[in-house]
Formats: C-alpha cells, structure tokens, sequence
C-alpha cells in the first residue's frame, strides 16, 4: 500500500484524523506532516512524521515522493479569525498551499486528494437558514474567500485533468482533543475548559448567534466516508454542505449547565460577531446524505455529555 499523507497534521482537525486514519490503514501507511504547529514528543512516536512548507512546491514534492504518497489530506490553513488578523498572510498560505498540492497530484498522478472547505464560503448574500449546496459565495473574510478559491480550482483540476479532488464545507468543529486554532466557531470549544474547571467563561459572541456545529468524531467519519465513497456516484466534488446540528451560545450554556449546574457565563462579543452574523444558522447537506450516504452520530446533548467526560478525565 502507498502512503497517506496528512498536511496539517499537528492542528485541530489532523491531530484526530491521523490516529483514526493509522488505525484504519495502519500505523506505517499514514505520514503526519506540519510546519506552524509543533507537536509534543508523544505526537511524534505514534507513527512516521514529517516537516515541510506546503507553499514550497519542491519541498512538497520531495516529500510525496519520499513516501510514495498515493493519498493527500490537505489540511493546513489559517483559520478565519486568524486570518483577519494577518489577511496577507492567510491569502498567501490558503490558496499558495491548495494550488501546490492539486499541481504535485497532477504531476505525480495521485490516487486521491482531501481538501476541506468551511461554512466560512458563505456570506451576508446567502440565505442563512437551510443553507442550500448550491448558492451565492461571497464571503467576508480572507479564509472563507480562500476556500472559496480552493472549492473552485478542486473543481477545475478535477474537470480538466482528472484529479479526484473531493471536500466537505466543515461547519463549527468541537474537539476534547485539540485546542481552540483561531476561529469564529471556536468558543464552543474553549467554554468547556472554563466549565469543567468550574471558572466563569465570557463568550466573545453573543447569547444568540445561532451557527452550525459538529462534534470532531463525526468530523473525521465525513471525510473519511467521503474519501472511500464511489466517484462515479458523486455529483458534487469539493463542496458538500455538512451539518450535525446547530446552537447558539445561550443554548450550548444551557446545555452544559444542565450536567454543572455552577457554571456562569456572560458575553462581550469582539470583531468574530461581524464574522459570525454572516455564516448560515443551519445546513441542508441533503446532497451528501443522498450521494455517499452521510448521517452525524452525535446530538448536541450527546456531544456536551462526552465533552465534559473526557475533559474531566484529563483538567
């Protein structure tokens, strides 16, 4: 078997994918690859790894043939609300990135190529309830116009060059593994550390900025489905709607005061709430359900149980 690699191994949603990939395929099959975040000793002994600059094209490439790479999860990019901070920046690694991984998977003739996109492509022109699959991109931020680009050259370099080029628009993704990595969605994440140390938490939303979410567990079973499912049944390539479930704030501290019935919080809402304000407050992934046959495991009250257990276990 050639290798799985995983670029962004070591943020948010590589540093799960990479475990749940190796015990799918095998520890030796699957190379965590990344560059910004540097991992603990105990990330770097659970399989092969690797460093490089994705915007570097030759290092890419190197690396795909160093491991005989037969798979590409394209993972690394900076998040909206960091990128707002460094535009710039984000620009030049988002879509830098994207186009040399889609050039080295021509070039090379890969099997496959992962490359996620986020509710982030929408914006204030989009119906923001039952947000449908096909409808106005015009995002207000520097990473959801960069997704935007990376939905629409996977969809040339498919066309055009035959590279399977698929992804799944992520909403809010809520992890007990990773730490929050700098996005708009990533309170519902960080108030649990608050709650289960029992600390008041001030949310940087407001109590009732409602906004699409999923639990990382059904995450990884997205684009791991996805990646398995039968290209010739796909209608769509790199920009599936994905949903789980939706809340607001009010709701997620409800939710979590109903298993710590001590936990306080209060809001003062920053520059994400203008961000947020043009997001959908639901999905219709009707389009994944019927084409590869995606169904999330988990209910908001089911998340907020397990989030609390298995932090608990660790703070």
């Amino acid at each position: 078997m050639k290798k799985i690699l995983v670029i962004g191994a070591f943020g948010q949603i590589g540093s799960e994918l990479v475990p749940a990939l190796r015990k799918k395929y095998g520890r030796d099959n699957v190379v965590a690859c990344g560059h910004m975040h540097k991992p603990d000793e105990s990330a770097l002994n659970t399989g092969p790894h690797d460093f490089f600059d994705v915007t570097n094209k030759k290092a890419l490439e190197d690396i795909v043939d160093k491991y005989d790479t037969d798979t590409i999860y394209h993972l690394a990019s900076i998040l909206s609300a960091a990128g707002e901070k460094n535009p710039q920046l984000a620009y030049f690694v988002n879509n830098t990135g994207t186009y040399n991984v889609l050039e080295v998977a021509r070039e090379r003739k890969l099997e496959r190529v992962m490359i996620p996109s986020s509710i982030a492509v929408f914006g204030s022109d989009t119906p923001r309830d039952n947000t449908p699959n096909k409808t106005i991109l015009r995002p207000s931020t520097m990473y959801g116009i960069s997704k935007v680009h990376g939905e629409m050259l996977g969809h040339y370099y498919f066309h055009k060059f035959g590279v399977d080029v698929r992804g799944v628009r992520f909403p809010g993704i809520i992890s007990n593994v990773a730490q929050p990595g700098g996005g708009t969605t990533d309170y519902a994440v960080d108030i649990f550390y608050y709650a289960v140390k029992h600390k008041p938490y001030t949310c940087f939303l407001k109590p009732d900025s409602t906004l699409p979410m999923m639990y990382m567990p059904d995450a990884l079973k997205a684009i791991m489905q996805l990646a398995e499912a039968d290209g010739s049944k796909l209608k769509h390539r790199t920009d599936f709607n994905l949903s789980a479930f939706s809340f607001s704030p009010a709701e997620l501290a409800a939710a979590i005061k109903a298993e710590l019935p001590d936990f306080k919080i209060d809001y003062k809402p920053d520059f994400r709430q203008a961000i947020a304000d043009t997001w959908p407050r639901s999905i219709d992934d009707s389009a994944a359900r019927a084409e590869w046959g995606w169904k999330p495991d988990y209910t908001l009250q089911a998340m907020v149980k397990d989030m609390i257990r298995e932090l608990s276990k660790r703070l």
